[in-house]
C-alpha cells in the first residue's frame, strides 16, 4: 500500500503532481528511486532533486598550502549565523589548522587538536556561544606532486568551493579556470571514461524509455531510433562530464580544447556546495494555521 508520506517524499524530490507521484509509486511497488526514474521516463519529472529541499546553511572553504589542499564545509542553522564574526573566525582557524595538518578525513579532522582542544570541542563550544547548532559536516583532502598544479575557487563567500588538480602546465591560469568551470557547471566526472559502466547504462535506459514514450517518434525506423538514443545519451552524459562541457569563458570551445591547448589534463576535482544533499522541512503556512486553529 502506498502511503501519503511516500507520495509527499516523491513529490518533494521531483516536483511532480500528487497523482503522478502516486501512480509512479504504484507502478514501482513503492520504490522511491525507481519511481523517480519512472517519472523521468514519462517526461513528468526532469530532475531527481530540487534545490529548495536544501536546508543547511553555513559556508565552505577551499584552502591550498604547497602540495596539500583541503575543502571543507561547516553548517549552521541559519544564513544569519553564517555571517557571524565568531562563525567566520572558526572557519579561519579550521582553514589554517586543516591545511597545515596531516588529517585525511572528517574523523581525523574532528580529532585534530588546536591549542589544546580538539576540533570537535571547538565546534561544540561554538554551538554553545553562538546559540545555534554548528557542524563540521565534511572534509576532503587532495595532494599533488611538485610538478602538478592546484586550482582553487570560492564562490559567493563560500557558498561553493572547488579545488582542481592538473598535470604540469606552463599556463598558471588554466587550473583556476577549471575550478571556476566546476563551480559553475557542476560536472560529476572528469570525462566519460571516468563514469562507471552502470551509471552510463542507467542513463541509457532512461533515455530509451523517454524515446519509447514519445509518440512523435513512434513511426521512426529502428535504426533511426538507435541513432536518436545515442545522440540523446551523449548529450545527457556531456552535462556530467567536465571535459565535454562548453567552456564558460568561450562557448565556442569545449573544456577539452582549453585543457589540450594548455598541454595539461585534469587529474581530480572536489566541489562542495553548502547544504547539498540535506533535505529541509518545507514550511506550509496554511497547514500551520489549520493546526493552530483546530488543534490538529
Amino acid at each position: 500500500m502506498i502511503t501519503a508520506a511516500q507520495v509527499k517524499e516523491l513529490r518533494d524530490k521531483t516536483g511532480a503532481g500528487m497523482m503522478d507521484c502516486k501512480k509512479a509509486l504504484t507502478e514501482t511497488d513503492g520504490d522511491i528511486a525507481r519511481a523517480i526514474d519512472w517519472l523521468r521516463e514519462k517526461g513528468i519529472s526532469k530532475a531527481a532533486k530540487k534545490a529548495d529541499r536544501v536546508a543547511a546553511e553555513g559556508l565552505t572553504r577551499a584552502v591550498v598550502n604547497g602540495n596539500r589542499a583541503v575543502v571543507f564545509e561547516v553548517n549552521s542553522e541559519t544564513d544569519f549565523v553564517a555571517k557571524n564574526e565568531q562563525f567566520l573566525e572558526l572557519l579561519s582557524v579550521l582553514s589554517n589548522a586543516l591545511v597545515n595538518s596531516s588529517v585525511k578525513n572528517l574523523e581525523e579532522a574532528l580529532a585534530l587538536e588546536i591549542n589544546g582542544k580538539t576540533v570537535e570541542t571547538l565546534v561544540v563550544d561554538a554551538t554553545a556561544t553562538i546559540g545555534e547548532k554548528i557542524t563540521l559536516r565534511r572534509v576532503e583532502v587532495l595532494e599533488k606532486s611538485d610538478a602538478e598544479v592546484f586550482g582553487s575557487y570560492v564562490h559567493m563567500g563560500g557558498k561553493i568551493s572547488v579545488i582542481t588538480k592538473l598535470s604540469a602546465t606552463e599556463d598558471a591560469d588554466v587550473a583556476k579556470d577549471m575550478a571556476m568551470q566546476v563551480a559553475s557547471m557542476n560536472p560529476s566526472f572528469i570525462s566519460r571514461n571516468h563514469m562507471p559502466a552502470d551509471y552510463i547504462e542507467h542513463e541509457r535506459k532512461i533515455q530509451a524509455e523517454i524515446i519509447k514514450n514519445d509518440e512523435a517518434l513512434a513511426s521512426k525506423p529502428e535504426g533511426v531510433l538507435k541513432g536518436i538514443l545515442e545522440g540523446r545519451l551523449s548529450k545527457s552524459l556531456q552535462d556530467s562530464s567536465l571535459v565535454d562541457q562548453l567552456f564558460f569563458k568561450d562557448q565556442d570551445k569545449k573544456v577539452s580544447d582549453v585543457v589540450k591547448a594548455a598541454k595539461t589534463e585534469v587529474l581530480a576535482f572536489v566541489r562542495y556546495a553548502v547544504g547539498e544533499g540535506i533535505e529541509k522541512k518545507a514550511d506550509n503556512f496554511a497547514e500551520e494555521v489549520l493546526n493552530q486553529t483546530f488543534g490538529q
